[in-house]
């Protein structure tokens, strides 16, 4: 027991590097003040009123994130444009319906009107090398009688730069997320939330006053830019102010409230009229927030997590002053500790920490390839939905609005469905759901009714039963319309559950990534589903070439995302993890429970002991120190979980000899470490 014990007592007190490029995270046992769900808040009056007022404050401006981030569908909507070469007498100009303007060889009469309806060619104008015409007129139906693409006259060879505008405010969402979330872990949530807030009024009624479009274009990228930061700073404070039982619920609130922003946009376009004023419109009510300087605190789980426990202790002030809270009720002398904490210096994290980690980097990825996959794939259920080639059509209804409420009233269904199905089957089972129900309608439209189309042609109808030939017969007669009301059902199912899962995926990082690094995990997530929603425009800006093999890819991606998202974790009535440690024990669990009591867990469950053996020295046979080369993995749980199979044979070797050693005094092994004696050898 000599070595043994001089191993553990190196082990305690050596001050050890991190090994195989692993974070090593903290092993010094937890206090009261990084138990916030436990400890914390309950002795802060839970979620008492302060809270509540601070989640509401957090819901009104979610309202003016949806009017910005739905805005590009009336800026930018693609008018119907009629073309009047010079030479025609506008005064005396009647517009003619394009079929009759077909010429010999497929052309245009040179004096006759080109008609572009809903901003894309018909069959003959594609064969024109570019469009000789200097005067437009144009038609919107959004409300606006004008907008970006008629101020400019952004069609014909001048369309796409409606994509590159479109790119823009996607772009610098993308950029945002990304940036803002670091710095929300390095400087707090508060000052991020301020900052952007203060540029989103500069850039955003700037563009108001855009002279041209690559100014309008460049605005929009700092727009989106900050619109991020508004949206990243107020996800996070609305997830961190919740106990666990209210955090989704919480958060579905906000998203109803975003989605209640789309429902009014068409709404403000028709009283605005004018695409400068509708702007203005949506991005001063943001002034409104800049009284948040005062009334909204910082995060307190982000200043107890970084152990800035000076500001923590005026902010625990606060709360119990509002709340009512008896200071005299501490039991668990939350107070005590923090006053005695108060001499700690300010521990920050950044998210590049994240890759040494050995499982927190997997769920993140897990989730992001979630994110993009359920953005990247509900836009190709959105164009299958919208557009006929068979009839030349870019709409399902005929009209602007019916168009855009259906898919407004999609989205607004698939929140309702994703909380009870949460309620009944967790993050983890409720995501699995709707991410198997996405891949389902995806296969089933593009190969369903591929082969529908196929056979429906070459059915042998003298073959088969007169009631079943006469059903072949109405199937081949109406196949297209049986495909179309085919494609339209299966387009409605896959947008709804893509919507769910991108919604879900987002929520999810929020809940598995720690508060220490939960801006950038949480940025990074958002970035995907930027990603995810950047595949329109660019679908778009190529003429959707290459639109099947774009959704053959995506499709094969929900595959994929069906296993990985058995690997995550179950999240719900957890407490939110708060540092690295806390965010790699977040195992996962069985879909099902287990059902005798005594069962033997497959070694997932942490480790009961005290004591780390991964960074004891190797050991020889006979007892001395081996030369220094092995490699031991660092992890918050212990020897018995299973992201520590690598541990080296020397370590197993120790673990044994101290066992043996035990039962020598009378002690019983337990199951796990019989099992690493025996396989170690």
């Amino acid at each position: 027991m000599s070595e043994t014990a001089m191993a553990v007592v190196q082990l305690e007190t050596e001050d050890h590097q991190p090994e195989n490029g692993f974070v090593s995270p903290e092993t010094e046992s937890p206090g009261l003040l990084t138990r916030i769900d436990d400890c914390v808040l309950p002795f802060l009056g839970g979620f008492g009123k302060y809270q509540r007022q601070l989640i509401v404050l957090t819901w009104i401006p979610a309202l003016f994130i949806g009017f910005s981030q739905y805005s590009d569908e009336f800026l930018l909507a693609q008018p119907n444009n009629t073309c009047v070469p010079p030479t025609a007498n506008t005064t005396n100009f009647t517009i003619i319906p394009s079929s009759l303007f077909h010429g010999p060889n497929n052309s245009f009469p040179r004096t006759a009107a080109y008609v572009y309806y809903n901003g894309t060619h018909n069959n003959t104008a594609r064969h024109l090398q570019h469009c000789m015409c200097k005067e437009w007129t144009f038609e919107l139906h959004t409300g606006l009688m004008q907008n970006v693409v008629t101020k400019w006259s952004l069609v014909c060879d001048s369309a796409w730069k409606v994509h590159i505008a479109k790119f823009s405010l996607l772009v610098g969402s993308i950029f945002g997320y990304l940036v803002f979330g670091v710095l929300a872990d390095w400087f707090g949530r508060h000052p991020v939330l301020i900052i952007s807030v203060l540029f989103m009024l500069v850039f955003g009624l700037t563009v108001a006053f855009s002279v041209n479009v690559p100014m309008f274009s460049t605005l929009r990228f700092f727009e989106g830019f900050c619109l991020a930061g508004i949206a990243l700073s107020l996800y996070i404070l609305r997830i961190e102010l919740c106990l666990p039982a209210w955090r989704f619920s919480m958060t579905m609130v906000a998203s109803f409230v975003v989605l209640g922003g789309q429902l009014l946009m068409p709404g403000m376009a028709y009283v605005c009229r004018d695409w400068q004023v509708l702007q203005a419109v949506i991005i001063c009510p943001l002034l409104l927030m800049l009284a948040y300087i005062w009334i909204f605190p910082e995060s307190l789980r982000w200043l107890l997590a970084t152990q800035q426990y000076g500001r923590s202790k005026w902010i625990m002030g606060h709360i119990i002053k509002k709340n009512q809270v008896n200071p005299e009720l501490d039991t668990d002398h939350i107070l005590t500790e923090l006053q005695n904490s108060l001499h700690k210096k300010p521990k920050k994290t950044c998210i590049v920490k994240m890759v040494g980690t050995r499982n927190l980097w997997k769920n993140i990825v897990v989730l992001c390839v979630n994110s993009l996959t359920g953005y990247g794939i509900h836009h190709c259920f959105a164009r299958s939905m919208m557009d006929h080639h068979e009839t030349h059509e870019s709409t399902m209804f005929h009209n602007f609005y019916a168009d855009y409420y259906t898919m407004a009233g999609i989205a607004v269904a698939s929140c309702m469905a994703l909380c009870p199905a949460v309620g009944l089957m967790g993050r983890r089972g409720g995501l699995l759901m709707f991410m198997i129900i996405t891949a389902l309608a995806s296969l089933l439209q593009l190969g369903l009714l591929n082969l529908l189309g196929k056979y429906s042609v070459h059915l042998n109808i003298g073959t088969v039963q007169p009631s079943v030939c006469l059903l072949f017969i109405l199937v081949g007669t109406h196949s297209d319309t049986l495909n179309k009301n085919f494609s339209i059902a299966f387009s409605i199912i896959g947008m709804f559950s893509s919507h769910a899962v991108s919604n879900l995926s987002i929520f999810f990082c929020a809940e598995i990534t720690p508060t220490v690094i939960r801006g950038g995990g949480l940025g990074l997530v958002l970035a995907s589903a930027g990603f995810g929603m950047l595949t329109a425009p660019i679908m778009e800006l190529h003429n959707q070439k290459g639109y099947f093999l774009h959704h053959i890819i995506f499709a094969c991606c929900t595959l994929i995302c069906i296993i990985c998202i058995l690997l995550l974790p179950e999240t719900r009535y957890q407490p939110l993890p708060e540092t690295l440690a806390d965010g790699e024990c977040y195992t996962r669990q069985p879909l099902m429970p287990l059902k005798k009591p005594g069962e033997q867990r497959l070694l997932l469950a942490q480790s009961e002991s005290s004591r780390d053996y991964t960074r004891a020295p190797p050991v020889e046979q006979g007892g001395g120190p081996l030369p220094h080369g092995g490699r031991s993995p660092r992890h918050p749980c212990h020897m018995t979980g299973v992201t520590n199979w690598s541990v080296r044979p020397q370590t197993f070797q120790l673990l044994c000899r101290e066992t043996a050693s035990d039962r020598q005094e009378g002690n019983s092994l337990s199951l796990g470490q019989v099992f690493l004696c025996h396989t170690s050898f």
